[in-house]
């Protein structure tokens, strides 16, 4: 009974990670949805990235300042300059243009695109060396042969619309104020949202590089969003002429502030953290077309959003690449771990390499 419940442990402990991220996936879902109808509300994109991050800060700061109390290294100003470069990528640039997006497009397609962040990665990573592409190896062209389907798909969901999904019934929830000439705007909103996805490939490579010298996450995290929410106010307060788009009341423009601040920017982040270090950051990137399919189904069934053909097979094709990626991507984690392995071994004991 007890080698029984013992068992039981273990699995459970083997698949805390992936329900994890199961639930990371969920709440990425709703913040399209809750984002979109606050934007269609009339809340400014713009002043809710700065409210947003204004909330994350506060609420990451206790966290980071007693969790790692002894592990953050002295903030230097070259450092800092290096955060403030880090905030623009992550937070004030990519995300103004990333939610502004959702004005002139829909959530499925931005969710969609999202998927296309470890493909932009991997290029732009090969073209700055940080990665290492061998031709000869499967596993390497399969990372190649996975970056140009993603971005075949992307193409495919920019440039192609095709027809409109007939709704089989009425929306379950309709989210107020959709304006009609979203349509007209779809390539102004593909450039935006293509744009942030590049933005967002930067900012994952650069964060990489920037956590070797300041190796404490929720601090790095913490001064992000101080420092990108002021980066935010101060290019809202130059595009944004009308100061009441600052005044929110008790309505959706404040509870998806506090949901983006709490959930997506607090909580959503350490759990990714924590199954970063448990598995990996494939293992966490493989999980993202998720959000995808859970935003599709959400926004044709039960909010009665169009669902456009070129989007459904545009995502198909980009998560197929994705998948040919990240398995190219899990042989060199696989290689890494052998060479740290017989690294420490040779270290420790000369005899016994491989």
């Amino acid at each position: 009974m007890a080698q029984k419940k013992a068992s039981h442990v273990l699995v459970c402990k083997e698949l805390k990670p992936h329900l994890l991220m199961v639930l990371v996936q969920v709440g990425y879902t709703f913040l399209y949805f809750i984002t979109e109808a606050s934007f269609n509300h009339g809340m400014s994109p713009y002043v809710y990235v700065t409210y947003r991050h204004i909330v994350a800060a506060v609420v990451m700061f206790p966290f980071a300042y007693f969790l790692e109390r002894n592990a953050r290294p002295k903030l230097t100003f070259a450092l800092f300059m290096e955060i403030f470069v880090l905030s623009l990528l992550g937070v004030s640039v990519t995300l103004n243009m990333y939610f502004a997006s959702l004005k002139y497009t829909n959530p499925t397609f931005v969710a969609s695109m999202i998927n296309t962040i470890a493909s932009l990665t991997f290029i732009i990573a090969v073209a700055l060396r940080f990665e290492v592409l061998d031709l000869r190896n499967p596993r390497g062209i399969a990372k190649v042969i996975g970056t140009i389907i993603s971005l075949a798909g992307v193409l495919i969901m920019t440039l192609y619309k095709g027809p409109v999904m007939r709704n089989l019934w009425h929306p379950l929830i309709h989210i107020p104020g959709k304006s009609a000439a979203i349509n007209e705007d779809w390539l102004k909103g593909s450039i935006l949202t293509v744009s942030s996805c590049v933005t967002w490939s930067l900012w994952y490579i650069m964060q990489a590089s920037t956590l070797k010298r300041y190796p404490a996450q929720l601090s790095l995290t913490t001064w992000m969003s101080f420092v990108g929410a002021a980066q935010s106010a101060a290019f809202t307060v130059i595009v944004e002429h009308n100061s009441s788009a600052w005044t929110i009341g008790l309505n959706v423009d404040l509870w998806s502030t506090i949901y983006g601040g709490v959930v997506v920017a607090g909580l959503i982040i350490y759990i990714q953290l924590w199954c970063t270090e448990k598995k990996g950051p494939v293992f966490v990137t493989v999980f993202n077309p998720l959000s995808t399919i859970l935003v599709a189904i959400l926004a044709y069934f039960v909010f009665g959003e169009k669902l456009y053909l070129g989007s459904i097979i545009g995502a198909i094709i980009v998560i197929i690449g994705l998948y040919f990626l990240l398995w190219g991507k899990e042989g060199d984690q696989e290689v890494y771990m052998k060479t740290k392995d017989k690294s420490q071994c040779s270290t420790v004991d000369p005899e016994c390499r491989i």
